[in-house]
């Protein structure tokens, strides 16, 4: 094909609502570019200091956490999804929806409860000391606030993304291959390892890479613990070396190994494929587990839920109403405002966002450079949220200091600062983290509708715009709904681009949870930490009753 035929497959239908989108996906792309840039700017000295003295550190650790995260949540997550998908065993019902409640948990804030609770004066090594009379370092006790203490914490808060989609797969999968496998004398073990496994492995996989990016986008837990990884480079390097660049080069650097994840998830996915030989759906016929192997799943499971929810929660709800001083009084109040104003303007524009590129390119299905810039604005949300906070307060920046020079040149007039340093420079960092989140949800909704439907009210004379108001938004009021509650939450546990692109004097309950326990503070945090948690929790056991509910509606 000659090159112009190749644009003009490429811009193929172009037309105003394929340029609106094009330039949104773009404005939301550019934080990520803008750090991806510098990857080609030649190192200055305080990245030539950084690559000598620390930046092994920073590689090593960041693996060897990431090795941790993915041995604990591959361990955690399937065993959980296989026992709680195809086995019958006491409290099986509750541990279906229960098990995702730790993903209502910031990993951060369960750090601080574990910090607290096993800490040199938490009150089991006191007790410890009392009972046998030791002193300080006169016995064993595992350090929580090191490498291996943070995998463990960002294990038990994120093995529900693994168990969130295999379990999904165990049950959509035929029981057709299940009965095969048992006709052939395998028994469940060999059944799982040889049959089920390896069906579910793709979303075993994208699970997996889900926590992998969540661990390299943690900034709280390895802070609060001690441990250099690149989330705690780039603070340093931007507050304490005072170099924009050198945080941005480091940012890059962990684009890196974002994106070698995301190749790999795709390219995982891409090499095999597996597929159903029966479209039928059977009631699934549970193992009946009995004698140790009964009380064993209910062990596992119960441990899972318990360590990564029930006790952290109970610690904080202790701390919070018996410990913390004045603990519902004052500013607290204003950080419940400034939160929840913040949540409901990011999730209500990223929603709008969603529904105007989710449209847009059904308008523009042929268009290949829609579909391409759709994708490019939704790739935000696997960039941490320290890398996206650079690559905004520089572009922000360079635009507020281009203004004010003019305007000082031309009317003698300093305008300040318009953009960074306050909540326009947050809210758009959030659309550009979390806009993926809402336009997944409504690219399903949409995908759901009939392309006859829309053609049918073209026929009665309604327009593009017509036809999403009046026809579409009343059938998507569910998914709308879902996008607005997962933005929220999300936004809400959100720490690190908060904690840098905040205006001055501007707190949510995030950052007052962990300025608090940085400071020791651990009980006044509990609070705050409460009130995240509390929030949290509703979309989760949402989402786990749909999960059940289209195994359900498919049987």
């Amino acid at each position: 094909m000659p090159p112009s035929a190749k644009l003009a497959t490429v811009t193929s239908g172009l037309n105003g609502w394929s340029i609106s989108t094009s330039s949104i996906a773009v404005l939301l792309a550019l934080p990520v570019l803008v750090v991806t840039g510098y990857l080609f700017i030649p190192a200055g000295e305080v990245w030539t200091h950084l690559v000598d003295t620390v930046l092994k550190d920073y590689v090593e650790n960041s693996l060897l956490l990431m090795l941790g995260v993915a041995i604990g949540t591959l361990i955690l997550g399937v065993g959980t999804a296989w026992l709680a998908s195809m086995c019958q065993f006491p409290g099986r019902n509750i541990f279906e929806w229960a098990l995702l409640l730790p993903l209502a948990m910031p990993a951060y804030i369960i750090a601080y409860t574990y910090t607290g609770v096993l800490d040199f004066s938490g009150p089991i090594q006191t007790f410890i000391r009392e009972l046998t009379g030791l002193g300080y370092r006169e016995y064993w006790f595992p350090e929580v606030r090191s490498l291996e203490g943070a995998a463990i914490m960002l294990t038990l808060v994120l093995y529900p993304y693994v168990y969130l989609l295999t379990r999904a797969t165990f049950l959509n999968q035929s029981l057709c291959v299940m009965d095969v496998s048992r006709t052939l004398g395998n028994g469940p073990w060999r059944t799982f390892f040889t049959v089920a496994l390896p069906l579910a492995r793709p979303a075993i996989v994208a699970g997996l890479s889900l926590a992998l990016m969540e661990t390299l986008a943690d900034y709280g837990t390895v802070q609060y613990f001690g441990v250099n990884t690149f989330t705690t480079g780039i603070f340093r390097t931007w507050y304490g070396l005072d170099s924009a660049p050198a945080a941005a080069q480091l940012s890059a650097v962990l684009l890196l190994f974002v994106f070698t994840l995301i190749l790999l998830e795709r390219h995982s996915r891409k090499r095999n494929r597996y597929h159903q030989t029966s479209q039928r759906h059977q009631d699934l016929r549970r193992i009946n587990l009995q004698g140790w192997a009964k009380w064993g799943a209910l062990l596992f499971c119960g441990g899972a839920v318990l360590l990564g929810f029930l006790l952290p929660a109970g610690q904080l709800a202790v701390w919070a109403f018996t410990v913390a001083e004045d603990p519902f009084e004052g500013p607290f109040l204003e950080l419940i405002v400034n939160t929840l104003m913040l949540g409901g303007v990011a999730s209500l524009l990223a929603l709008l966002l969603a529904l105007f590129l989710g449209y847009g390119q059904r308008l523009n299905r042929k268009s290949r450079l829609i579909g391409f810039m759709v994708r490019l604005a939704g790739m935000g949300y696997a960039v941490p949220g320290t890398v996206i906070a650079v690559g905004v307060i520089i572009p922000f920046a360079w635009l507020d200091n281009t203004v004010d020079s003019w305007m000082r040149d031309q009317f003698d007039l300093s305008t300040g600062l318009l953009l960074s340093g306050t909540l326009v420079a947050l809210v758009f960092a959030y659309m550009v983290r979390f806009l993926a989140v809402s336009l997944q949800t409504v690219e399903t909704g949409l995908g759901r509708i009939k392309p006859s439907l829309d053609e049918a009210a073209r026929s009665l004379g309604y327009g593009s715009g017509a036809i999403l108001g009046q026809v579409h938004l009343p059938i998507l009021k569910g998914s709308l709904l879902t996008a607005l509650l997962l933005v929220f939450v999300d936004v809400l546990k959100e720490l690190p681009a908060t904690l840098i692109l905040r205006p001055f004097n501007f707190n949510t309950l995030a950052v007052r949870a962990y300025e608090l326990a940085s400071d020791e503070r651990l009980a006044d945090a509990a609070p705050a930490s409460l009130a995240i948690v509390a929030v949290g929790i509703i979309p989760v056991v949402l989402l786990s009753l749909s999960i059940t509910k289209s195994r359900h509606s498919k049987s």
